[in-house]
């Protein structure tokens, strides 16, 4: 049986496969799965070759879904915190994240144009799954966006209902797949290819062991910005370099999801969401103008204050502030692994038009690390 830390379920390689230490200790899986209770589904679409024909492909695209709750638990809310570093994206429900500090229902991540599809979706397939929970839970789920119109015909909207319904119905605990599939499937990071990526740590605290997840949809950076464990490796990986049919349009973004079983209250969740930056800052993420990075998280603990029942006094655990910074450590580190597990389990991709995106060279990357 494959290591889930060095590689995926696939097979490919994830950055501790390339021999890159980290920081903290992983979870089993090194995943947002995790967390107990989180699960994570994909649908991905690749099709075609050659010239746009908008509406026919070529197809490079999917989504991604995260269920908080077990699937007959989905209408309870988690605590929940945002952040928008750059708010140049969209996340749907922020809202009311903002001012309830709860969601309920699933996450889906997907391209720029279809994140209307996804949320609604999510809505259609809630039918099925509990119709109650539409009459009893405010229906505002969550879907999150960042552009892949240079590799996927975007315009030709080509996400649909069935394919949200597929994500969402795959959702499942264990090792996740990384790098170009689900919404990530059409992702550029630094020049590279990129996408979906995940890492989880382990915290202990007060004799408990508690699980903090990351899942990130990676399209950002510069190439020249690139760093890998605090050595600047992007001056010297100016090879291979994408390669433009059509000009390729500065539309960059990051979603990133904090998952926990830490009790945490609301307040403490966007806390923890604000330090999503630091991991990315530590690849060389500098949060550029046109890059929406969107951050949130959610607490699966809490679960009956988080619902709420009217005429009742609710109480609810929580660990203070002043014994945050262990969990503050935990998303950098995840998130910065996450990013990293992004570009190494990926391969060279060519889009609409002929537009190429080359993968990270491994064997380049360590060749420079191994010198540093």
């Amino acid at each position: 049986m494959n290591n889930p830390h060095l590689v995926t379920p696939s097979g490919k390689p994830r950055a501790r496969g390339l021999g890159i230490s980290f920081d903290g200790e992983p979870g089993t899986h090194n995943a947002i799965t995790d967390v107990p209770g989180v699960s994570l589904g994909y649908t991905t679409l690749i099709s075609g070759e050659g010239s746009l024909d908008v509406g026919k492909g070529p197809v490079r695209t999917g989504v991604t879904a995260i269920l908080p709750r077990p699937r007959e638990r989905l209408a309870e809310p988690v605590f929940a915190g945002m952040f928008s570093q750059n708010g140049d994206g969209e996340l749907t429900g922020s809202h009311l994240i903002e001012e309830l500090g709860a969601f309920n229902f699933p996450i889906t991540i997907t391209n720029t144009h279809s994140c209307g599809v996804t949320r609604d979706g999510t809505l259609r397939w809630m039918q099925k799954a509990l119709p109650e929970a539409l009459d009893s839970a405010w229906a505002l789920p969550v879907a999150g966006e960042t552009y892949d119109g240079f590799l996927n015909d975007i315009n030709g909207h080509h996400v649909a209902f069935e394919h949200v319904y597929s994500a969402l119905d795959q959702a499942s605990g264990g090792p996740v797949e990384e790098g170009s599939v689900g919404g990530g499937t059409g992702m550029i990071t630094f020049g590279f290819k990129a996408g979906s990526g995940t890492a989880s740590r382990m915290v202990e605290w007060n004799g408990g062991r508690y699980t903090v997840g990351v899942f990130v949809q990676a399209n950002f950076g510069t190439r020249h910005n690139l760093t890998v464990r605090g050595v600047r490796v992007g001056p010297e990986l100016a090879e291979p370099a994408i390669r433009e049919g059509t000009p390729r349009a500065e539309k960059s973004s990051i979603i990133a999801i904090v998952a926990t079983d830490a009790p945490f209250m609301p307040h403490q969740m966007k806390r923890l969401a604000k330090r999503v930056p630091l991991g990315i800052a530590l690849t060389g993420g500098y949060g550029y103008t046109t890059s929406g990075d969107i951050f949130l998280a959610f607490s699966t603990a809490n679960a009956e204050a988080a619902t709420g029942k009217s005429g009742t006094l609710l109480q609810a655990a929580y660990i203070p502030d002043i014994d945050i910074n262990p969990f503050f450590d935990a998303v950098v580190q995840a998130t910065e692994e996450a990013i990293l597990n992004s570009l190494t389990a990926n391969e060279d991709m060519t889009g609409r038009d002929g537009n190429f995106v080359p993968a990270l060279p491994k064997d380049r990357l360590i060749e420079k690390l191994g010198s540093a």
